[in-house]
């Protein structure tokens, strides 16, 4: 699939000025990297551990990770890059083996998101799946935060192209995202209830935060941006001193209970996503948030190396406590205890991480949408390391 690069050369005549960033080439020769030709889809895993065959396939996590390599071209082309010929029948073939596979929810809200982005329209069963959760109250007790931090973007996004038919659902699951997922530490719940509702990610954080934002932008809700301008004051407060984004939260004490593992994604894409509304908003030093974010992934870390596969246009997945790759329980269960003990989470030494060593393509995704139109951080768009 060489054809992503070749969009360099199909600007528009009222672009000729807009380049391609190196940032931007870099996360689509990645993306080149993690095809899989005959599955017409992103792989599930690109291993960087030098493998044979790196491409590790899972159908049900390769088509979402696909629609969401396809939401973050669609700032391209809103750019205006032209897509490939063939884009449309990827997206096709994908969003229609969501009802077939035991995909997340989330999934069936990125197919929606991405379908109102690309302006092509959803398999009818997929559309009509989509309809039946969100108007399916009684189920949304069961949803966790990325399922109704996702479906709220989509369902925002939705009502700007048709707000006869999807409006009253934005307002409906905002009202739900209020009542039940916010809290007074400026964190967001993990979920309506249960043990895990406390203890959330930064990925809970990052999508209740971006469907706020997105809520508030369309429909012109002053209450929504301010919940969401809130989170990443919190956010920002929390994070680390190297610019590092933590990865487990106490919501109740609005506290970090452990950094790690930190998630390359989390700093050059996800971070930056909600980062770019907030600076919009005039969130102070959200900028700033953006550039340290960004400046671990180039090597201002513990381990102090970039995380960049330059090569293959790769990022290294994470970096983790030594001797947990395997699995989230032992961490999650330490975070846990030191929560409810009152512990504080104490700075690691390099000796103590090591690297994932993986690339996911979903990420490549996050950094094309948040970075594909911009052109005011030459630091992190045009560095050096990214024309090696």
């Amino acid at each position: 699939m060489q054809y992503l690069m070749e969009m360099r050369d199909s600007v528009t005549s009222t672009q000729k000025d807009v380049a391609l960033s190196p940032l931007i080439r870099f996360a689509l020769r990645g993306l080149d990297s993690c095809w899989l030709p005959l599955a017409n889809r992103w792989s599930h895993i690109f291993h960087l551990d030098g493998r044979h065959g790196p491409n590790e396939s899972l159908p049900q996590s390769d088509v979402f990770y696909t629609l969401n390599v396809l939401l973050g071209l669609s700032r391209l082309f809103r750019a205006g890059y032209a897509p490939p010929g063939d884009l449309r029948s990827i997206f096709m073939r994908n969003a229609c083996l969501i009802t077939e596979l035991p995909v997340p929810l989330y999934a069936y809200a990125m197919a929606l998101w991405t379908s109102a982005e690309l302006g092509y329209p959803l398999p009818d069963r997929v559309g009509l799946a989509v309809k039946r959760l969100v108007d399916d109250a009684s189920g949304w007790r069961r949803w966790r935060a990325q399922d109704l931090g996702m479906m709220l973007c989509a369902v925002a996004r939705k009502s700007e192209d048709d707000r006869s038919n999807w409006s009253d659902r934005a307002e409906r699951l905002y009202r739900f995202l209020v009542e039940r997922f916010s809290c007074e530490s400026g964190l967001f719940f993990d979920r309506v209830g249960g043990p895990r509702r406390r203890w959330a990610s930064f990925a809970t954080q990052t999508y209740l935060t971006l469907a706020c934002y997105r809520y508030g932008e369309v429909f012109g809700h002053a209450e929504a941006v301010q919940l969401a301008n809130r989170c990443v004051r919190k956010l920002m407060e929390l994070q680390g001193p190297m610019g590092e984004w933590p990865w487990f939260f106490d919501v109740y004490q609005g506290k970090v209970v452990d950094f790690y593992e930190v998630y390359s994604v989390h700093q050059d894409g996800m971070a930056p996503a909600f980062l770019e509304h907030a600076e919009k908003h005039d969130v102070s030093q959200a900028t700033r948030a953006i550039k340290s974010s960004f400046a671990w992934i180039y090597g201002n870390n513990l381990l102090g190396r970039s995380m960049l596969v330059p090569k293959l246009g790769l990022i290294v997945r994470s970096q983790v406590r030594r001797g947990e790759l395997p699995s989230k329980a032992r961490r999650a269960a330490r975070s846990i205890v030191r929560s409810l003990a009152g512990g504080v989470e104490q700075p690691l030494r390099p000796e103590q991480l090591e690297l994932r060593l993986e690339c996911r393509s979903y990420h490549l995704g996050w950094v094309i949408w948040s970075f594909a139109g911009r052109h005011d951080l030459p630091e992190i768009t045009h560095h050096p390391s990214l024309l090696t």
